[in-house]
Parts: C-alpha cells; structure tokens; sequence
C-alpha cells in the first residue's frame, strides 16, 4: 500500500520545482517552507509540482502533466500568478505560455516588494522570513565558501550597467573613450548603452516599487540615499504582467525619463535585466539601484556579483583634487584615495556606471568603451 505524501512533503517538493526553476536556486530548507507557506495553498501544491522537470508549459501540456480542466487550470493560474508564483503571458507566436518563477532573480521575491505593501502583520512576517533565509544563504556561501564562490564565479552576468553619460556640477557630458584593447569576454554586450534610449525601444513601460528597498523598509532598514521608491521599471511582456497582477503601473516614456532623470541626482546606479541572464536577448526590465540595499551590490553581498559593463572609469590625476566625492558615490567600493590624497580604482571591481564621473565636481573622470563582465567575490574572514 502507497504511503500518502503528507503536505509538508508535498511543500518540499514544491520548493525543489520552485528552486530549479531559473534565478538564484534556493535550498530547500524550513525557512523556504515557511515562505511558501504565504505564496501556495495546500489545493495548490500538486499544480505546481506538476512544473518539476518543466517550468514552461502550454495548457495542453498542462492538462496532461496536471489532470486538470482547463477550467480548473485557468483558476489556478490566476490565484498563482497574483502572488508572483506564476507567469502567464503569450510567446512571441502568440501561444499562452505558463511559466513557474523562481524564488529570487527574478520572481516571487521581486514581483512581491514590487507593489506597494501595507504594513501589516502578514507582510511584516513574511519580509523577515525572507530577511532570514538571506542570512542563511549567506551563512550557507561562507562556510562553503572555497568550493561555491569559483563555481559561482564562472556563472552568466545577473545584471548589465547602463551608465550615467552627464557630468551634474558642469552640465558637460561624460568624455567617452573607445579602446578596443580591453578584452572581449565571450558574452556579447546589448549595443543600447544609453537608458533614454533604451526606454525609447518600449511601448509599453511599467513602473513599481524597488523590492530592495522596499523590503528593507519593512524590516526597518531604510534607505540611506533616497527617498524614491517607485524606481522598477519592467517592459514588454513583463510590463503586461507586472501591471495585470496589481505589482507596478503602466506609465508614459516621459514620466519614466522623469524618474530616471531623479535617480540620477540620488546617484543611483542603472541596471539592465535580460531574460534567463542572457544580455544578448532584449531587457525585461531596468533597476535603479542604490548601494545600501541592492541585494545585487557588495554591502548585501550573498554570492558574487557578476555584471556586465561596456565601460571602465577612467580618473585623470591632473584634474583630480583629491575631494573623495568618487569614492562616496562608488556603488562597488572601487574608488579610493591612494597615499598622495588623488583618486584611484580598482578596475576589475569598476562597473563602469558613470555615477563617480557624473558628480565630480572637476569633471576629471572619463568612461572607456570595451566589453567586460565584472566579477565581484563576496568577503570572507
């Protein structure tokens, strides 16, 4: 006689779809349980174990890897993909594809701390589990640190800079220089390196909350550079889906130049999204991140940063007058003032925003083109 799987079981295995399912794998442990708890019903659980092994499926596929009508699906689907657990838009021939999301990068998390929470009981408890399985993947990347961070570090570029083109204190545009003598990784580099630009591309822009900040907020920690919150822009397919599940808001290209133009006086740092990490695919979605609560920056630091440049700072020690408004505005700690009190970085650390060049009051700081991917291990005692 089959033992019945109980649901605490049938909550794990859910946990193993969920953390194959692309983004940063997650393992399965009580806290996730627990998260999920808040994200699936125990009538649920069955659907969405039904994605292991296939985390994109049509309702045909569907109708056979579940059991299920197509009405049943349909209703499911809804109630899933209105807590970010279940994407649900069309391929581009049109056909309905419905995707299981990952925890984190980008998913449940995200699509979560996107929309504007209240603050309430529920939401509190949930920001501090997540807040909690952060500390233990943290604790998990330490004390395995010598055999995870190099096979981390081989990994795809999370993110790709967009950098800041405009010197604030003199209205003068960054000096961009072409060197083609820099290395080219084997990732190719989207061409569009300008974000107005980028936003031009899209018709259909969507913007909500930054989930970094706004997840630090409920657990207390509130931002230490900006008062924005509203920073997340997603495009295309995703804008469709960010606005139908109630997380962001469709918007016009000119107010998403304004918000642009507003993080860029906070010094915030423009980064790209592409699907499946892939920076050759057209972006999903831009962030505008700070440096005290990007889950993507060196202070909250889990795994590698691994990002995807086309520029390097470049400092000219001449102009330079040793003032340390770079190494302020530094989103990576690469900037710093060497014994004789001028401005230096380190390179391979240098993501090439053009926040540094952007603020400093000497304009002494250019941006040199060439293709890199920058790879930032995390600190170990």
């Amino acid at each position: 006689m089959t033992t019945p799987i109980s649901i605490e079981d049938k909550y794990k295995m859910a946990g193993g779809a969920i953390s194959m399912a692309g983004g940063t794998p997650i393992p399965v442990n009580d806290t996730l349980v627990k998260i999920l708890r808040y994200y699936i019903q125990e009538d649920e659980l069955d659907f969405v174990i039904a994605f292991k092994g296939r985390k994109s499926q049509t309702m045909e596929q569907l109708k056979q890897s579940t059991g299920l009508s197509e009405e049943a699906i349909s209703a499911k689907v809804k109630s899933l993909a209105s807590r970010g657990v279940i994407f649900n838009q069309p391929n581009s021939a049109g056909v309905m594809i419905y995707r299981l999301l990952p925890l984190l990068n980008v998913g449940t998390f995200e699509y979560t701390f996107m929309g504007k929470l209240e603050d309430s009981p529920r939401n509190r408890e949930i920001s501090a589990l997540f807040h909690q399985l952060f500390g233990e993947l943290t604790k998990m990347v330490q004390q395995n640190y010598d055999q995870l961070v190099p096979f981390l570090l081989k990994g795809p570029a999370v993110d790709r800079t967009v950098p800041v083109t405009v010197n604030k204190p003199t209205g003068q545009g960054v000096t961009i220089v072409v060197n083609k003598s820099l290395g080219t990784p084997v990732e190719r580099i989207v061409p569009t390196q300008e974000v107005a630009a980028l936003i031009e591309k899209f018709d259909e822009i969507a913007l909500g909350h930054c989930f970094c900040r706004h997840h630090k907020d409920m657990i207390g920690h509130s931002c230490r550079q900006t008062d924005q919150r509203e920073t997340c822009f997603t495009f295309g397919k995703s804008a469709r889906y960010t606005t139908q599940q109630g997380f962001a808001r469709m918007i016009s290209r000119q107010e998403a130049l304004e918000v642009l133009k507003k993080a860029e006086e906070a010094g915030l740092v423009h980064k790209a999204y592409h699907p499946n990490f892939d920076i050759r695919k057209e972006e999903t979605s831009i962030c505008n991140c700070c440096r005290c609560c990007c889950a993507n920056s060196v202070d909250n630091m889990i795994a590698p940063v691994i990002n995807a440049t086309n520029f390097v700072a470049v400092i000219d020690a001449e102009k330079c007058t040793g003032c340390g408004t770079c190494v302020d505005k530094c989103h990576t700690g690469a900037a710093f003032l060497n014994e004789e009190g001028k401005a230096q970085r380190t390179e391979e650390h240098c993501i090439g925003c053009g926040v540094c060049a952007a603020f400093c009051p000497e304009n002494a700081i250019s941006l040199v083109e060439g293709e890199r991917i920058v790879r930032i291990p995390p600190k170990h005692p």
